[in-house]
């Protein structure tokens, strides 16, 4: 009898070892990985964006002198962002930086022409150092809450380090390099995207994020021959395997997509996701702006598989009505990434324009893509 027992106690024993070991797994607790049920993965959630995240109106006087050249186009620079801390505690998980070089000796935008003209105010000093730059557009909409590159990470990074738990924070890089009309005030014309300045931008990212933090595209194809099959097979990673980290999406199509792919062939070595055709098989994240024109591409992307942002407002015409119906069609789309400069209304327009998620987590189940699990799942952070 006594072996018997020993038996019965020893394989009561390993049971109890692997309930607690599952327990302590990633993945194994609770829906999205803190408590107990099935995971929940990436591709599962909807989470709100804002877009121009670093972006500060220009001050009324150059408000005015855009507006008498620009006519009424001039209103889509008429937004404020809070800093980046303070999108991110409202529940913001996805971010956009337009970034410019500003090589090798930096100082480009530091002196904007129109500045003395107008009686502007100085500029963040920061512009005069070297390193990549964050702005809308140079010299008629210059000003940013984070004017560096690695100011803007620093800032993601500092909030990520007090909140360890949260849910993935994407970041969107659009790499501007594009002149403006110039009426002879002799504007700066910003360098080009070469592979050096590619070179330049995950240097500055490595510099600021220990890999270990960053989910890159290697990291969702694991085994898996191609980005895109890895994608279609549903291999996100949980919530769980993601909370704290950072993941990078280009948001550039052709010349510079290509030149940054050609400096990084490796997807292993990659940091950044690239915007390609679905056919591509480096496809895995989409940028489609429009989710009225083009609601119908978001979902069948959305069904794939594939990450998509999409926008809810564009150039405060929304904010500017009231009008909900591209808001609404965004939150319907199934677009991962709801993107909106109104993450607060704007109380100057009397109309009370906001963008939020139903509920109170920082994310909501896909409407589109959430299996019946998500529903139990812990989405906060």
């Amino acid at each position: 009898m006594r072996g018997v027992w020993q038996r019965r106690t020893a394989a009561l024993l390993a049971a109890a070892v692997v309930l607690v070991a599952a327990c302590r797994t990633p993945g194994g607790g609770r829906p999205g990985g803190r408590g107990e049920g099935p995971p929940v993965r990436l591709n599962e959630i909807q989470v709100l964006a804002s877009h121009n995240s670093y972006h500060v109106e220009p001050e009324p006087v150059l408000m005015d002198a855009l507006t008498a050249f620009l006519g009424e186009q001039a209103l889509g620079f008429r937004y404020t962002h809070r800093p980046l801390g303070e999108q991110l505690d409202a529940g913001v998980r996805q971010v956009e930086l337009d970034v410019f070089v500003d090589e090798p000796d930096g100082g480009l935008y530091a002196s904007p022409v129109l500045g003395p003209v107008l009686g502007l105010a100085p500029v963040d000093p920061a512009l005069s150092e070297p390193g990549l730059k964050v702005l809308h557009v140079q010299e008629v909409d210059f000003r940013s809450t984070c004017a560096t590159f690695t100011a803007c990470l620093t800032d993601v990074r500092e909030w990520s380090d007090a909140h360890p738990d949260h849910l993935p924070v994407t970041i969107q890089v659009e790499a501007k390099d594009g002149p403006i009309p110039d009426p002879g005030f002799g504007f700066v014309v910003p360098p080009s995207w070469d592979a050096a300045a590619f070179a330049r931008l995950e240097e500055e990212i490595r510099a600021v994020f220990p890999e270990e933090r960053i989910l890159t595209p290697g990291d969702v194809r694991g085994p898996h021959r191609t980005l895109a099959a890895a994608v279609r097979a549903g291999r996100w990673p949980t919530l769980d395997e993601a909370r704290g980290k950072v993941m990078f999406v280009l948001d550039d199509t052709g010349a510079k997509r290509d030149t940054y792919r050609a400096l990084v062939p490796d997807l292993d070595d990659r940091l950044l996701f690239v915007d390609v055709p679905e056919t591509d098989p480096d496809a895995a994240v989409f940028v489609v702006n429009d989710p009225i024109r083009d609601g119908d591409r978001i979902r069948a992307l959305v069904e794939e598989g594939f990450l998509v942002r999409t926008r809810a407002d564009a150039d405060t015409r929304e904010a500017r009505s009231g009008d909900t119906t591209r808001r609404d069609a965004a939150l319907a789309s199934g677009a991962h990434f709801v993107s909106t400069d109104y993450v607060w209304p704007d109380e100057r327009l009397g109309t009370g324009y906001v963008v939020d998620l139903p509920g109170d987590g920082a994310a909501r189940c896909n409407p589109i893509s959430a299996t019946p699990r998500c529903a139990r799942a812990d989405l906060s952070g």
